[in-house]
């Protein structure tokens, strides 16, 4: 039997990364597996070795290696090739020389003990790290060993202690103080303990010795049981040699035992095999002198791999057994184990077993009948289908047969009488390709345009067609097989799997929108599990995920998919004679494919238990990359936006199947599963602290959900503190005022051009009617006093025109007042000039004095403020001039930060208290006027008077009211 049949066999060479020479494998409790190579140390997480020049931080004393051993409590020790031991543990780490008392030279084995001790095997001896891990102890001649040459050591299963040197082996049983020379008495390595108890070694020139603790009959070195350069028996008590050529398997101890071998010519890496080592999922590696393997049992079993089948078809056998059948090699009888007994030769097509044990089967162009008895009735097939195979057979209850032949043609058998369609009319002229009965005695016919016929005899006995298709929910497309599961029908086809119930087709559908296409093979076991075998493989649809399906068609199942991974080669048969799984009466499922048959038990599936331990390895940021092994926290340079994580789970036995599910929380709570990659990538992340958490499932859906994790924090740039965005905001706020005040500038520049522009058309309109209309009527007031004189003074006439003339003489004062008005102010650059002219002015036309004093810089005010400030100082000193008889009059103004002021005081004779006190003078509306205009600047007005002491007019607004924007911050 090839070895390949049985396990699924990996190779790696130097092109995949992998070392080469590997002389001890390890594992250590964390789950890596480390390869010791003259070269270097070396490690594996199930996707790719990785040279290393440090265990867990600390670095190798040397890159020469021979020996090699993982403790039980993780601890990783290492061999060198010039002398000396490292111990390496998560945080510690001690080299052990000579100085310490181990033996000098080559280690070449270490051993660790069940009480916590490592055994080292040197050149120079032997000797013991005790289980403190502080100290060495030498063993020699004191317990009976040689001093000097021990190659290995083996601590067997019943205690006993065997030691390889270079005189011969050594042992020594529980509770002895000195050890014994073994038989035979020469050079030997690479002992093996077997199932028994018994111990192998082998000799230089590659013969394997049974090793005896008692003197043989006869001293001289025995005949030898077998030839091999190293041995190990794995858990199942399987003998592994090591040969030059390559590796062989021994079913048993016998030399005469059949043995399969695995060499270079069938896929092995290499010749010379160094080591061989079984990890704690049941693996076995193999170092060869150009690369490593790995063997990993197979979960399907292959049935008779000596044969080159094809199409083969199982069916069950009238004993219990299988029978097996092709076109080429007939049928056989196929037990369990394999061993197969020729029935018949020749071309088998499609076969049925009838429900009162006949079995027919097509066969050499022939239709043949095997009665309960085995005696077989042969009936030639129909005119013109003498050439065709025979793709599906199904009997009837009166003991008749529907055949259905490849390329189309149906015919209903009868006692020899072949009938065309059973002569019946609307059968459709598609090949039908499976056939099956119903609890009720029905006939499904499948055919190959996606529709089933169903064949059934109605109340008066006679038959009646009913057609189910697409319009009944079928989407099969061509339909492979039906498949009675009580009163349900399953139907698989080359686009899914479906099931019949209460008149229509519900398909079947998997998690990541599986569709089970290809499926030719269906069984339902007892306990309500699911085997399906399809064109991507054999589903295992658990009996949970069914019953929930079938009460929610929507849903999605979740499954188990055995591929090439687990041993399988090829894929389902489409459209096969015969369906492509079948459940045998022991309770095993036999497959089909092309060119093989396979077998699996469902209650017994070899499973991984364990839950795959789960690490980070790097962080890449940018062009920097961050090893994170041992690491829990990492910070990324700064301004990082983007980074990704390289992350492992050490699952040795398939790790294409490991799961991973990972989060970044800080940015999401919800866990993502990639697919085929052990990466995550995270872009345009903002400042902040991240935590990266990351679990894995092994192939059989074991879950680590402690997994692995690592905070991350990305520290801001300037620009992403909260200082610049603090800045950020000031920065705008003064954008913000800064547009305001150039804002407001425009503004004020518009209000002051169209206040010149007017003040200037005003000037106009002055000058035009003190030059034409005032001189006119000066002129004409002039003649009529010329008139007026002419008159007695006292008459009539002169008193009635002298009253007229002073009329005149009034409206052209109130008409000079107006002008005034109309000049009043022509430019807000400077508010005394304009005051001090009018002051001036009315001065000249009076009889009193007018001074101005200004005190601090003036100061441009705003063209509104300025406007009214001017218009009350104006009616102040025109009150003062006009009415308070006074001899002195005086315009102060004051500029200063905080506000700006104006005063007009006289020394006339005051205001009387009643208008004082009503603020106006009966029929004049000038002080009224005033308080309305410094109530619309905000401004503060204030009248003080006595009696024959004269009267101060004040005036106060705050600088912000009363300056422009950019003179109030100037100042």
């Amino acid at each position: 039997m090839p070895l390949l049949s049985d396990y699924n066999h990996k190779a790696w060479s130097v092109l995949d990364g992998a070392p080469v020479d590997v002389m001890k494998f390890a594992q250590t409790s964390d789950g890596w597996l480390w390869m010791a190579t003259p070269a270097g140390l070396w490690r594996y997480d199930g996707v790719r070795f990785e040279r290393v020049d440090s265990v867990y931080g600390h670095p190798l004393k040397s890159n020469i290696l021979i020996g090699l051993a993982a403790t039980a409590d993780g601890a990783l020790l290492v061999g060198y090739q010039l002398g000396g031991v490292s111990v390496f543990r998560k945080g510690y780490t001690r080299t052990f020389s000579e100085a310490d008392g181990l033996p000098g030279g080559i280690v070449f084995h270490l051993e660790p003990a069940p009480d916590g001790s490592v055994w080292i095997g040197a050149r120079g001896g032997l000797a013991r790290l005790l289980p403190a891990g502080d100290r060495i102890e030498r063993l020699g001649g004191d317990v009976g060993l040689p001093k000097k040459g021990v190659f290995q050591i083996l601590l067997a299963g019943d205690g006993t202690q065997w030691i390889a040197t270079m005189e011969s082996i050594y042992y020594r049983r529980p509770g002895e103080t000195a050890f014994h020379q073994a038989w035979p008495r020469t050079l030997l390595y690479a002992m093996a303990e077997a199932p028994d108890g018994a111990i192998w070694a082998c000799d230089p020139r590659r013969n394997y010795y049974r090793v005896q603790t008692t003197r043989p009959a006869h001293p001289g070195l025995p005949a030898p049981a077998f030839r091999g350069r190293g041995l190990r028996f794995d858990r199942d008590g399987v003998m592994w040699v090591l040969q030059n050529e390559g590796l062989e398997r021994r079913l048993d101890l016998g030399p005469s035992s059949p043995a399969q071998r695995l060499t270079p010519q069938n896929g092995l890496s290499g010749t010379t095999p160094g080591a061989i080592f079984q990890d704690r999922e049941g693996n076995l590696w193999l170092g060869t002198a150009t690369g490593v393997d790995r063997l990993r049992p197979n979960r399907l079993k292959p049935v008779t791999p000596e044969l080159q089948l094809e199409g083969p078809a199982i069916l069950p056998g009238p004993d219990g057994s299988t029978w097996v059948g092709d076109i080429w090699n007939g049928l056989r009888s196929v037990d369990g184990n394999g061993v197969s007994r020729h029935i018949a030769s020749g071309q088998i097509g499609a076969t049925h077993w009838s429900a009162d044990g006949v079995f027919w089967y097509a066969w050499n162009n022939q239709l043949l009948r095997r009665a309960a008895d085995g005696t077989v009735t042969a009936f030639p097939l129909p005119e013109g289908f003498q050439n065709r195979l025979a793709h599906a057979i199904q009997s009837t209850r009166d003991g008749a047969v529907w055949v259905s032949f490849h390329g189309g043609g149906l015919f209903r058998m009868n006692k020899g009488v072949w009938t065309r369609d059973g002569g019946l009319a609307g059968l459709p002229r598609e090949m039908t390709s499976s056939m099956t009965t119903d609890t009720q005695g029905a006939i499904w016919m499948a055919h190959a345009d996606n529709s089933i016929t169903l064949l059934s005899e109605n109340e008066q006995g006679g038959p009646t067609l009913r057609r189910l298709d697409g319009g009944n929910g079928l989407g099969a497309g061509i339909v492979m097989q039906l498949y009675r599961d009580g009163n349900d029908i399953w139907v698989g086809g080359e686009r899914g799997v479906f099931l019949y119930r209460d008149g229509r087709f519900q398909q079947l559908r998997g998690r990541n929108e599986e569709t089970f296409r290809g499926v030719s093979g269906i069984v339902r076991l007892p306990d309500g599990e699911l085997w399906l075998n399809g064109a991507d493989g054999i589903y295992r649809v658990g009996a949970g995920a069914l019953a929930a399906w079938r009460q929610d068609g929507r849903a999605a199942v979740d499954f188990e998919r055995f591929d090439a991974l687990d041993g399988l080669r090829g894929h389902a048969q489409q459209i096969p004679s015969n369906p492509s799984l079948l459940r045998t009466r022991d309770g095993h499922l036999w497959f089909t494919t092309d060119y093989t048959v396979a077998q699996i038990d469902p209650s017994h599936v070899r499973r991984n238990p364990l839950p795959p331990p789960v690490y980070l390895r790097s962080v890449e940021a940018g062009d920097q990359r961050f090893q994170v092994d041992d690491v829990r926290q990492l910070e990324l340079p700064k301004g990082s936006k983007q980074f990704s994580v390289s992350f492992t789970a050490l699952s040795l036995s398939i790790p294409e199947r490991v799961r991973f599910r990972y989060r970044l929380l800080g940015l999401d709570d919800r866990w993502e599963e990639p697919h085929g990659r052990r990466e995550a990538y995270y872009t345009n992340l903002p400042p902040g602290n991240y935590r990266f958490e990351v679990i894995a499932a092994n192939e059989d859906g074991v879950w680590n959900t402690q997994g692995a994790a690592l905070d991350i924090r990305i520290p801001p740039t300037f620009v992403q503190t909260p200082w610049f965005i603090v800045l950020l905001a000031l920065g705008a706020l003064l954008l913000v005022w800064g547009a305001y005040l150039l804002r407001v500038r425009v503004i004020t520049r518009r209000m002051r051009d169209t206040f010149l522009t007017r003040m200037a058309e005003r000037s106009r309109i002055a000058r035009a009617l003190h030059d034409t209309l005032l001189q006119s009527v000066q002129g004409l007031i002039l003649s009529f006093q010329m008139y007026a004189n002419k008159y007695a003074p006292g008459s009539q006439d002169r008193v009635r025109l002298e009253k007229t003339l002073e009329m005149a003489e009034q409206l052209l004062v109130d008409g000079r007042d107006q002008i005034m008005d109309l000049r009043a102010a022509s430019s807000p650059d400077d508010l005394g000039p304009g005051l001090a002219q009018f002051g001036q002015w009315l001065a000249e036309h009076g009889r009193h004095t007018f001074s101005v004093q200004v005190r601090g810089t003036p100061v441009r005010l705003r063209p509104d403020v300025h406007e009214e400030v001017y218009a009350i100082a104006r009616e102040a000193l025109y009150n003062a001039s006009r009415y308070s008889e006074a001899k002195n009059i005086r315009l102060e103004l004051a500029y200063s930060p905080r506000q700006f002021s104006l005063s007009v005081r006289d020394d006339g004779r005051g205001l009387d208290d009643h208008t004082l006190n009503a603020g106006q003078r009966p029929g004049h509306w000038g002080l009224v006027g005033m308080r309305e205009r410094a109530g619309c600047i905000a401004a503060k007005l204030a009248i003080v008077s006595r009696p024959a002491q004269g009267t101060e007019v004040s005036l106060v607004l705050q600088a912000r009211n009363a300056y422009e924007p950019a003179q109030a911050a100037a100042r």
